[in-house]
């Protein structure tokens, strides 16, 4: 007979699909990262891109620990099920306080950021109460305690709130690589971290269709708020056509190879440096929809250095993380890649262009390196790039 707690965990015959409530759960991401982008379009300094990459990491770091969650317990128990709506709610509330989050509305966001994290660590450290997998439940809640104290001084220390909030992030993120040691507990061996592959590389597949859905939606509705010109729906196709690449840079094909990646790699090691690069890679998609919002209501405007920088920032803060990804499933560098990354580091001299110039010129790299990236596939007969 199964005792309760081993059917709170995912047996092998549960499927590795996602759940309904696991999609469910990424619609509050899609509030999510609309306020993000907003927040930097706003502020469009280092500073601003600083504190948006700030907040962005704390929403990031929601969706990632509950995806561990939804990957190491079962969706279909009524108490994981509970945990994922109250992290669907806690998620919406964080989104909700993002474009006042580093002033007038930190307890909000810390108070949804560690109530999402304490709840499911204090349910599954009782309802696995006497479990061999007690203890890795026991050793995540305890860092996140830990982690929870910075955050809500932040929240209610406007003043210090930004070093306070990096210094837990730091916590939370250190966490899961050091296999979060823990006093009388020790150190969370590799069974006990293992990930799914194909679950773990579906969901992340899904992520970046939503983050991808962001940058079409805010192509689209800016597009439609404009008077349909010539030089606008230039800009509009242009910011399609990137958002296309973008989708399969992404998926050919380490991306379409993760899961048998983090398969083969018999550790947590994988799936964690996957977690940081793709909050890299979601990262790039939100500052290339503030610069798609950009170029396409302004497309003939010259010389806003900072808006170019946006445009031309996108690109290459996906293409970084895009690269290291290949790195860590297939050890080889995507040469195409890292060319096309310091094309776009170059391409500074463009800055002085009209804003539709410098887009066309980063929807351009972005399509040779595709059209390289297939031309390797096909040559390479299918060998790991």
């Amino acid at each position: 007979m199964v005792s309760r707690p081993d059917r709170l965990l995912r047996g092998r015959d549960v499927p590795l699909s996602a759940s309904f409530l696991e999609l469910f759960f990424d619609l509050a991401f899609v509030l999510a990262l609309s306020q993000l982008a907003q927040h930097l379009l706003h502020d469009l300094t280092v500073s601003g891109a600083l504190r948006t990459a700030l907040l962005l990491a704390g929403v990031w770091w929601i969706w990632v620990t509950t995806t561990w969650f939804a990957d190491w317990y079962n969706p279909d128990t009524p108490l994981v099920r509970a945990v994922l709506v109250a992290a669907t709610l806690a998620s919406l509330l964080a989104g909700v306080a993002v474009p006042q989050a580093l002033d007038g509305r930190g307890v909000l966001f810390a108070g949804a950021y560690v109530a999402v994290h304490l709840i499911r660590g204090v349910v599954t450290g009782v309802a696995l109460r006497g479990h061999p997998r007690q203890p890795r439940a026991l050793r995540i809640l305890c860092w996140f305690s830990v982690s929870a104290v910075p955050w809500l001084a932040g929240a209610f220390l406007p003043e210090w709130r930004v070093p306070l909030w990096v210094l837990a992030l730091a916590i939370d993120l250190t966490g899961p690589r050091l296999g979060w040691p823990t006093p009388w507990l020790g150190r969370a061996g590799q069974e006990e971290l293992h990930l799914a592959g194909e679950h773990f590389a579906e969901r992340y597949q899904q992520i970046m269709i939503i983050a991808l859905g962001e940058l079409v939606l805010v192509a689209g509705l800016t597009y439609g708020g404009t008077r349909l010109d010539l030089a606008e729906t230039v800009a509009f196709l242009l910011v399609f056509t990137t958002a296309v690449l973008t989708g399969l840079l992404y998926v050919t094909p380490a991306g379409l190879r993760l899961a048998p990646a983090i398969e083969r790699a018999g550790s947590s090691r994988l799936g964690v440096l996957t977690g940081y690069l793709h909050l890299v890679m979601v990262a790039g998609i939100v500052v290339t929809a503030v610069g798609a919002e950009l170029s396409i209501a302004h497309p003939t405007v010259v010389g806003d250095t900072r808006a170019s920088m946006v445009v031309l920032g996108g690109p290459m803060l996906f293409l970084a993380g895009r690269i290291v990804f290949s790195l860590a499933i297939h050890r080889r560098l995507s040469w195409p890649r890292v060319v096309g990354l310091l094309a776009l580091a170059g391409a500074a001299v463009v800055l002085r262009l009209p804003l539709l110039a410098v887009s066309a010129v980063a929807t351009g790299v972005l399509l040779v390196v595709t059209a390289l990236d297939q031309a390797g596939i096909s040559t390479s007969a299918g060998r790991p790039r």
